[in-house]
This record gives C-alpha cells, sequence and structure tokens, in this order.
C-alpha cells in the first residue's frame, strides 16, 4: 500500500530523499543508510532523537512507514515529495 505524500511530514520526505540520493531506494539497504546518516547527524545536524520529534521512527512500526515512503518514491512520487518539502 502506497503513502499518500500529501499526509506525510515534509522533513520525512527530506530525510527519504536525502539517504537515497546517498545510496538509492533499494530496502533494506536504504534504511541502513538511514540509521547510519541519523548516528551521524548527517541530515540538518538531526540524530535518532531530533528525527523522532519529526516523526520519523527507526522502530519496526517507525520502518514500515520510512518504506513506504521510499516505495512511493520509488513509484515515480517524486515530484510530490519535493513539492511538498
Amino acid at each position: 500500500m502506497l503513502l499518500s505524500m500529501e499526509n506525510t511530514n515534509p522533513i520525512a520526505l527530506d530525510f527519504v530523499l536525502f539517504c537515497s540520493r546517498r545510496y538509492g531506494l533499494e530496502w533494506p539497504d536504504l534504511y541502513d543508510e538511514m540509521c547510519w546518516v541519523a548516528g551521524h547527524r548527517l541530515y540538518k545536524g538531526m540524530g535518532y532523537t531530533e528525527l523522532a520529534q519529526q516523526g520519523i521512527s527507526f522502530h519496526l512500526e517507525g520502518a514500515e512507514k520510512i518504506g513506504r515512503i521510499a516505495e512511493s518514491l520509488a513509484n515515480g512520487d517524486t515530484d510530490k515529495a519535493s513539492a511538498k518539502i
């Protein structure tokens, strides 16, 4: 099931796009990259805590949401995502 980009936090979209530009949209490699980026605060200086405050969670339920964002982007929804960022 694809995630509606209109209902997604722009920071979450931008974070996934940032990580996918670094590593691609293949799952679970993208998830590994997102964890690495968060751990090293490479996205706007945000770590796990700051990203969680923006609705980006790396626990199982949160990873499913991030996966749906990546799936939507992989299926060509990048225009909508870019417009929301």
